[in-house]
């Protein structure tokens, strides 16, 4: 991957950055041609608006964007995305920014810059940002993001659980950690449940475990990573399997996170599992009506291969709990019912601990990763409860259908758990998120470790 970035020593021309309230003053300091200029051409500093502004020879020699009223900024999450519409060479930002607002900046025109370039030539941005002093942060923020995104946009068929381990192997390597896998007997028999939905593809299922870190509180973090969704032989609509490729977004989304802990070196223990699986058709496909026995000992009637997210993270979920972390995080593209409830933007995420809620909260809107809690409502704890086994992994009647799943993952957890259901795709580009796969959640649990581990 390729940041947008700049050499350090890269003669670059100003991006300067104006709000509405800022505009008249700033408009008064410039010279009368670009004064005129920017009146003629009607530029009100609305949020995310830029001008280009030629020089002697009639090329463009810096550019203007505007930052919007305090109002705008409050609504529209990066706002300043110019990246891909400025013209190719090296910028800088020039204007009087608080801190986050700069970082802001920064960080949308990195992610603005993501292009997914594997299959397609000439997909690279032109325009590169000199990056401010002590922004050396959110370049590795954006270069999580852009794992994520990368592991997202691939093809099934170029992102099955070999080539996901291959991806975990390396990041490992790069940083130090040890990564253990599990597959074959040993999977079916320590993670049945994992194996069972695997099994009726020609692709082998494994669990990836890898560990980073020897000193500090212990972070662990659980990624789906179902590489291919075809529901199994409950097996879903073609329109529906479009997007089928990224059902491996948590473990996109966890390893994002996991290769920016690991950069920044923070003073924690890092634990990640990904069961990587395909979720196949075929004779040896797991059936409507199976009884599954989890890892941790509790039965699970199938009552819909579709549901196969749940059964995996569960099993991955009971290893999780067999040590004490200071925190386990999942994630995963899990329910349409959340999808539904909260759209492509909205995060919902469930936990029983209100003050980490509180600083997730908090940390999403800061960062501009919005977040929403959902209940985990114990009331709704028999919907689960089939009458010949201890868990049903599909409940009937299309209620609740994100809770009824965030209990289910609940039963297999201990201590403190914070569960995410995201949709890891953009339907259409938006400031900072071009269309295609996307992170959510990754840079509101960075933001929030301090308060969440207390480090």
């Amino acid at each position: 991957m390729t940041l947008a970035i700049s050499a350090p020593d890269a003669t670059s021309r100003p991006l300067h950055i104006v709000s509405a309230e800022a505009l008249e003053g700033w408009l008064a300091q410039q010279t009368a041609p670009v004064s005129a200029w920017l009146r003629g051409s009607g530029f009100a500093a609305a949020l995310g608006d830029l001008r280009l502004l030629p020089g002697i020879d009639g090329a463009p020699a810096a550019a203007v964007i505007g930052h919007g009223t305090a109002a705008t900024r409050r609504r529209v999450r990066f706002g300043l995305a110019p990246a891909a519409r400025l013209p190719e060479g090296d910028w800088h930002l020039e204007g009087a920014m608080s801190d986050a607002d700069r970082d802001e900046a920064v960080l949308a025109f990195l992610l603005g810059g993501y292009r997914f370039g594997r299959y397609r030539k000439g997909t690279t941005m032109g325009a590169r940002l000199k990056l401010p002093d002590g922004c050396e942060r959110l370049v590795h923020i954006a270069k999580g993001e852009w794992l994520t995104r990368d592991l997202i946009n691939t093809p099934a068929a170029d992102m099955g659980p070999e080539e996901l381990e291959g991806v975990v192997a390396a990041l490992a390597s790069r940083h130090g950690a040890q990564l253990e896998v599990t597959k074959g007997e040993a999977l079916e028999t320590g993670f049945p449940m994992i194996h069972a939905v695997g099994q009726g593809s020609h692709r082998a299922p494994r669990l990836l475990d890898m560990r980073w870190g020897t000193g500090g509180p212990q972070l662990t973090l659980v990624g789906k990573g179902v590489c291919f969704d075809t529901g199994g032989l409950d097996i879903k609509p073609a329109a529906s399997m479009l997007l089928m490729k990224k059902d491996m977004g948590g473990a996109a989304a966890v390893l994002g996170l996991a290769q920016t802990i690991m950069a920044l070196d923070l003073p924690i223990r890092l634990r990640v599992l990904i069961p990587a699986v395909e979720n196949a058709v075929s004779e040896r496909a797991m059936r409507p009506g199976d009884i599954l026995t989890s890892r941790k000992g509790l039965t699970v009637e199938v009552n819909n291969t579709d549901a196969e997210g749940r059964l995996v993270l569960a099993d991955a979920l009971a290893l999780a709990a067999e040590e004490e972390a200071d925190l386990t995080i999942s994630m995963a593209t899990l329910t349409g019912a959340a999808r539904v409830a909260m759209g492509p933007d909205l995060a919902p995420f469930f936990t029983d601990d209100d003050a980490a809620a509180a600083a997730l909260q908090q940390a999403g809107t800061q960062v501009r990763d919005p977040l929403w809690r959902l209940p985990f409502w114990d009331p709704y704890e028999t919907m689960i409860e089939p009458a010949i086994a201890d868990l049903d992994n599909a409940p009937g009647g299309g209620m609740a259908g994100a809770i009824t799943a965030a209990l289910f993952l609940r039963r297999f957890t201990k201590g403190r758990y914070v569960h995410f259901d995201i949709y890891g795709h953009q339907p259409s580009d938006a400031p900072a998120r071009p269309k295609g796969g996307v992170g959510q959640g990754a840079r509101a649990i960075l933001a929030a470790l301090p308060d969440l581990l207390r480090v």
